[in-house]
């Protein structure tokens, strides 16, 4: 049996659940003792029960927050890009393939989530042109 990790963190929502594996018994079982509920949005980490989190529990849990934290931003940034895509490839189903019942049926939905994203787009574009230019001033 290979080796288990100290820690298992049972993914939810908006965290986790921690627990502490143990195969260091007599009937050799893998037995997960839950020691905290972690909230990923708010950097919360409450004990289950009357646990009291060790130095080594805090520190991985502290560890598996930073790991989450990276890779919710990576899959953002991600699905930001597969927009991207799907915006392209909506370009090309508008112009090639889609009826006028189709159209009828999208149109404005779209008109509208596109103005929206642009317009939020170009202020934001702004904004950062802006703080450049008195960087570069300073």
């Amino acid at each position: 049996m290979t080796d288990l990790p100290e820690y298992y963190f049972r993914v939810r929502e908006n965290g986790a659940v921690a627990f502490r594996v143990d195969t260091e018994n007599r009937q050799r079982r893998i037995e997960m003792d839950q020691i905290a509920v972690i909230n990923i949005k708010n950097g919360e980490v409450k004990p289950h029960g009357d646990h009291a989190l060790s130095e080594s529990d805090l520190a991985a849990i502290s560890d598996w927050m930073a790991e989450r934290q990276a890779l919710l931003a990576r899959r953002d940034i991600d699905d930001i890009h597969r927009a991207v895509d799907y915006l392209n490839i909506t370009t090309q189903w508008v112009q090639s393939k889609a009826d006028d019942e189709q159209l009828e049926n999208v149109t404005d939905a779209l008109l509208l989530a596109m103005h929206d994203l642009r317009s939020v787009l170009v202020r934001k574009k702004a904004d950062r042109l802006i703080k450049a230019r008195e960087r570069a001033q300073d």
